[in-house]
């Protein structure tokens, strides 16, 4: 069945739900796909709830689990204060500025952050970003709400209410310092921290298992599910294939590449079996972001000079799990096992050669050395 037959039904019933209506109803534009080539030069709109600019992104592979957005801050400007029953996760791409945090009729409390700085408002806690320099301020945000407005489908509900999450967040001091708990726990190398200063300069962990060079490290935020983590490889090298559940997002941070996506039903060796043309290429760089659809392999590949970095937001939290997370990539640990075994991994001996072949074809391309094992 073609790429395109086997999405369109899926986003038309998507846009019955909820969410769906929400965003048409906030009057900014919506950009749909599998990727974007560069966030950062989407366009945007005037945003009153905001009282910025934005524009939302609704990617395949979101499908009804994440949402995600970008807005922008005028030079000295701030946006409107919110409050939501949803959690979130934001990251800075361009500008300067500050977050206050605080709960009703508390303390409020500052930080500062910088292009590429990471946090969360913890859950349903008032929040408003402010622009302190001369330039405008863009961010993107990843979010759970779709699940949380097609669930209670009030705005009244997910954006005006009083409850508490004290067990979160109650106004502690240094709540947005960042973090020095790492450790690993199963096969995952874990990180509990509320801020993170840069994305592009974090110190990561080795995971080979996840492909030759590779180096991965997850973050766990503010009592978050949705969480995210940080992946490098080296020039010349590309990961494993793999699959899990749906709502994952990746931004490229450093280096440029490409990441190819099929589904599983096609099996391991999508070439070998004749079906070339169900399987999507998208080319990703700095500020590409894209997100594979549940269940479906993908594979990153490095075509560039240096290092590739990128950054994943989704679900996967090891300190608050959720079970379709665990059964999406059939065990825990699932994404980090070989499908023989009853994971989700692809091997380098198992792949389809016509992977390695066309690897090696862009390598050409782009004068960078395969350093493939």
């Amino acid at each position: 069945m073609p790429v395109k037959e086997r999405i369109h039904p899926l986003l038309a019933a998507l846009e019955k739900t909820t969410y769906a209506q929400w965003l048409r109803r906030e009057g900014i534009p919506v950009h749909e796909g599998y990727g974007i080539e560069d966030v950062r030069g989407l366009e945007l709109a005037p945003w009153p709830r905001a009282a910025g600019k934005g524009a939302f992104i609704q990617l395949y592979g979101m499908q009804g689990l994440t949402g995600m957005y970008i807005a922008e801050i005028p030079p000295g400007g701030a946006l409107n204060a919110e409050r939501h029953m949803y959690e979130e996760v934001i990251c800075v791409l361009s500008g300067r500025g500050a977050t206050e945090v605080w709960q009703e009729g508390g303390r409020k409390q500052i930080f500062e952050w910088e292009p590429w700085s990471l946090f969360a408002p913890p859950l349903n806690s008032w929040h408003r970003l402010l622009n302190g320099g001369r330039e405008p301020v863009k961010f993107l945000a990843a979010t759970n709400a779709p699940m949380i407005m097609d669930v209670f489908h009030s705005e009244e509900f997910i954006f005006n209410n009083p409850f508490r999450f004290s067990d979160r967040y109650a106004g502690q001091q240094n709540f947005f310092a960042v973090g020095n708990q790492r450790y690993e726990k199963g096969m995952q190398h874990i990180w509990e921290t509320n801020f993170i200063p840069d994305v592009r300069l974090a110190a990561l962990d080795s995971r080979d298992v996840k492909g030759s060079g590779v180096m991965l490290t997850q973050f766990e935020l503010a009592g978050n599910e949705l969480i995210g983590h940080l992946a490098q490889w080296p020039a010349g090298r590309y990961h494993k294939a793999h699959y899990h559940g749906p709502g994952a997002i990746l931004l490229g941070l450093q280096s440029s590449g490409y990441v190819l996506l099929w589904d599983s039903e096609l099996g391991i060796r999508p070439y070998e079996r004749g079906n070339s043309g169900e399987v999507v290429e998208i080319r990703w760089k700095e500020g590409s972001l894209y997100c594979p659809p549940g269940g479906w392999f993908h594979q990153h590949f490095n075509t560039g000079p240096e290092p590739a970095r990128h950054l994943a937001l989704r679900f996967g939290s090891r300190l608050h799990p959720v079970g379709f997370k665990i059964a999406a990539q059939r065990r825990e640990d699932g994404v980090y096992i070989d499908v023989k075994q009853g994971g989700t991994l692809i091997h380098y001996e198992d792949e389809d050669p016509e992977i390695r072949r066309r690897y090696e074809m862009a390598l050409k391309e782009t004068g960078v050395a395969c350093q493939m094992p």
